[in-house]
């Protein structure tokens, strides 16, 4: 059941409904919480079949990490982890180690975040596992990397964001640090790590062979500084906190219109030559020499701002919006997440699914040519495990029991 329509093909396009891109890559996931779900999440999106193993008892931890629930699951599960099934695996036991390695046997990726070390006691560690499986793809997560100083220091997203430089420069300028409102060092990981899984595949089917792949969140999230850390690398300064304004390019801000904020995103000098004389009829400040430049605007930043301020509250929000978008601006309006769920443009993208009264996922937000299959719910502990468990194994003696055993155990 959706509320809009699937990441297909448009009707009338000509264009026929394709197997999915990783339609038959099996993916053994043996991650829990964020930055692995997320990304076998997004494989699973893009078709591939992802067995996801759970311990026994609560399993992936973040099912308890609720209120607010969907259904009888927390909201924060189901946000990572649609379109997988789930077997209960108890890695305690022998028969629970037999039957990874029985699975990674058959899988074509396996994504894991245990601690380093834990995996090789078990005797399911890196060579364990490419011993059976040469061409494996083993992606391996943790916070800082399964080499370098700190390979047996945990991750967790919030300490990312601090240990990174990300909330030294998120927040008001006399404010203090600030983490961004979701877990991103998490999320980027995720996205870093499906980006080096499809390429490995890539490599895989052409030479048979596997790849590791050390994930560590502390360094994507630095990698994903972008403009700033390449900033401190070509001058060596600290770069500091502009709150909602941008660090190279003004005015790009949020401002105050008559009703409330509104965000303008000005990137050049021709974009800030229409904003004055076309928007605020004030060509007097485009002639300024104080603000010929984007460097005069930067250097001049309170000035233009105490100049541009008593304009911009002559007008609603609204009506900045009709005029940015007259004349090819960037602006918009500063929505709630609620306002933007409800949005034209999350309808006219298909972006919401929904299964239920209850429970609702934002699709992969791709629009791929020839469709996505659409997303199965999130599962409950051990839904559909076995079955996929069951197909990946047929043929191999001895092992379908074993998984009906850790099954009914």
């Amino acid at each position: 059941m959706q509320d809009t329509p699937p990441n297909a093909a448009p009707s009338g396009d000509g264009v026929e409904l394709r197997s999915p891109p990783l339609a038959g890559v099996r993916v053994l996931d043996l991650s829990r919480v964020l930055a692995g779900p997320w990304c076998t999440q997004c494989l699973a999106d893009l078709g591939a079949e992802v067995l996801k193993v759970e311990s026994p008892g609560d399993g992936d931890e973040t099912r308890t990490w609720a209120p607010p629930y969907a259904g009888d699951m927390s909201a924060y599960f189901t946000c990572a982890n649609r379109s997988k099934s789930s077997l209960v695996v108890d890695l305690k036991t022998q028969e629970g180690k037999d039957t990874i390695l029985a699975l990674a046997a058959q899988a074509d990726v396996v994504i894991e975040n245990f601690k380093t070390g834990s995996l090789e006691r078990m005797g399911l560690g890196r060579e364990d596992l490419r011993r059976i499986n040469p061409r494996l793809i083993h992606c391996s997560i943790s916070g800082y990397g399964r080499s370098g100083p700190q390979p047996d220091r945990a991750g967790y997203d919030f300490v990312i964001q601090a240990e990174s430089g990300l909330m030294s420069i998120t927040g008001e300028a006399d404010g203090p640090p600030v983490k961004v409102g979701v877990a991103v060092s998490d999320i980027i990981t995720g996205l870093y790590a499906s980006q080096a899984i499809l390429a490995a595949l890539v490599e895989q089917r052409k030479t048979g062979q596997g790849r590791f792949l050390d994930v560590a969140l502390f360094d994507c999230q630095l990698a994903a500084l972008a403009n700033i850390q390449a900033s401190v690398l070509a001058t060596g300064q600290t770069p500091r906190r502009f709150g909602n304004a941008h660090a190279t390019v003004g005015p790009y801000q949020v401002v105050d219109a008559a009703d409330g904020p509104f965000v303008i995103a000005l990137g050049n000098s021709r974009q800030f030559d229409v904003f004055c004389r076309q928007l605020l009829d004030r060509p007097d400040i485009a002639e300024d020499d104080r603000f010929r430049t984007n460097g005069d605007r930067l250097t001049n930043r309170e000035a233009l701002n105490a100049l541009i301020a008593p304009e911009l509250l002559k007008r609603s929000s609204q009506e900045w919006l009709e005029l940015f978008h007259r004349h090819g601006l960037p602006g918009g309006l500063v929505q709630t997440v609620d306002q933007a769920l409800a949005s034209e443009q999350v309808s006219g993208r298909g972006l919401v699914h929904r299964f239920n009264e209850e429970i609702a996922v934002v699709r992969y937000p791709v629009q791929v040519e020839g469709g996505l299959p659409d997303p199965s719910p999130p599962p409950h502990p051990g839904e559909g495990g076995e079955a996929l468990a069951q197909e990946w194994l047929s043929g191999v003696n001895g092992i379908s029991a074993s998984v009906q055993e850790m099954e009914k155990g």
